[in-house]
């Protein structure tokens, strides 16, 4: 099942498929939680922030793992050159992360703005308040919204690609020798889980994923980490292996980790602080899921989901677009049913539903206009034929 240098893993596309579906359903689900969101909803249902902690410790985790393994595929594709590969990325990431700033973000604050009592019309917002460098009714603008993430990205690959320029091939085959050795034998599991624990808890000011590039000193370490161990793992066959040896306890792990965090939420639920001394416990047990999540997702991917399909190349050529667009569709549709008077569960099947379909035909749509494929994240060509597009890079 191991796929050669040039060989795409379809069990990756099913996976990054997979994450970002779920992605939907975490953000949807966050406005029904007593964690805070800017959009309005019918309440806070008392129990939906427990499968949403299900997801959470892991979710980043593993799509900057994803990323990782992507980039190197990508890095292979381009014959091992580092700066074919940078052009590439900063095109693919680059082109679309301006337009989405641009064009696909600003409806977000303002639609907070308005919430707020905010009375300006939006040509009026966007002129004088939208990318202002400035705070404006305690909203302070612009801001980058769930963009965040290929911004991350985007400097991730930045600092992979100087170091690549930097360090000699030999320099760099002994640093990737000596992690396989750490990670592909016993420690895999518990060196991964301390690694994550460690950052959460020992990093200095404490744990910052608060999504500003100069200031997420923890969070940069923890992702910037699991970008890396996915590049890694897209080089190292021996890893792979220790991985189809051990996804099974991993497994169990995750589901013991997350036990731990849901019992805690439901003794402290909402904004109930945990009390001191359970905090590291906690911590702990994300970590424990977080990671051994990770590893058993990848050996599932690797095991079972290894084939390619009708469906899987226009789903993966879509992930990037569905993903520049979902959170905008999801305020959009919040505030204009936020006066139906329904309860929360046909509130949420309504932001699903319309959540899914608008991103899709977001993405139809700009697929088939030439000047609007690079801005959404897809090839500048159109497909050869309607319906199978061709193989997407993975974002």
């Amino acid at each position: 099942m191991k796929p050669a240098p040039s060989q795409r893993h379809y069990g990756m596309d099913w996976l990054r498929i997979g994450a970002f579906v779920l992605l939907i359903f975490y953000h949807v689900g966050y406005s029904f939680t007593p964690w805070g969101y800017q959009t309005p909803t019918r309440g806070v249902v008392s129990w939906a922030e427990i499968p949403l902690l299900g997801l959470s410790p892991w979710r980043l985790s593993l799509l900057f793992a994803i990323s990782g393994y992507a980039s190197a595929a990508l890095l292979a594709k381009d014959k091992g050159s580092t700066g074919a590969f940078f052009r590439s990325r900063l095109a693919r990431l680059g082109i679309p992360l301006i337009f989405g700033l641009i064009v696909v973000v600003p409806p977000q604050p303002y639609m907070g703005l308005v919430n707020s009592g905010y009375d300006h019309g939006y040509l009026y917002y966007l002129v004088h308040d939208a990318f202002s460098f400035r705070t404006v009714n305690r909203e302070y603008l612009p801001r980058t919204m769930h963009l965040w993430f290929v911004i991350y990205l985007l400097a991730y690959t930045m600092l992979l690609c100087a170091v690549r320029a930097v360090l000699p091939q030999g320099a760099r085959d002994t640093i990737r020798h000596a992690a396989e050795k750490l990670l592909s034998g016993p420690l895999l599991l518990p060196l991964g889980i301390a690694l994550i624990y460690g950052v959460r808890e020992y990093v200095p000011y404490g744990w910052t994923d608060i999504h500003s590039l100069l200031d997420d000193r923890a969070a940069h370490l923890h992702y910037c980490g699991m970008f890396l161990f996915g590049f890694l793992l897209r080089q190292s066959e021996v890893l792979r292996l220790a991985i189809a040896r051990q996804w099974k306890v991993a497994a169990v792990l995750a589901v013991a980790g997350f036990v731990w965090t849901a019992a805690d939420t439901a003794i402290f639920p909402g904004n109930v602080p945990t009390p001191p001394e359970w905090r590291a416990p906690l911590c702990f047990s994300k970590s424990v899921q977080s990671w051994s999540t990770v590893i058993a997702l990848f050996g599932i991917a690797d095991r079972y989901w290894n084939y390619d399909a009708s469906w899987r190349t226009t789903l993966a050529e879509a992930v990037f677009p569905v993903y520049i667009a979902h959170q905008t569709v999801m305020v959009l549709v919040m505030y204009q049913i936020r006066d139906w008077g329904m309860t929360a569960l046909p509130e949420f099947l309504v932001l699903i539903t319309s959540v899914a379909v608008g991103s899709w035909l977001f993405y139809l749509i700009g697929r088939e206009i030439g000047p609007l494929r690079p801005l959404i994240g897809l090839k500048r060509q159109r497909p050869q034929k309607r319906g199978v597009p061709k193989e997407p890079a993975l974002a």
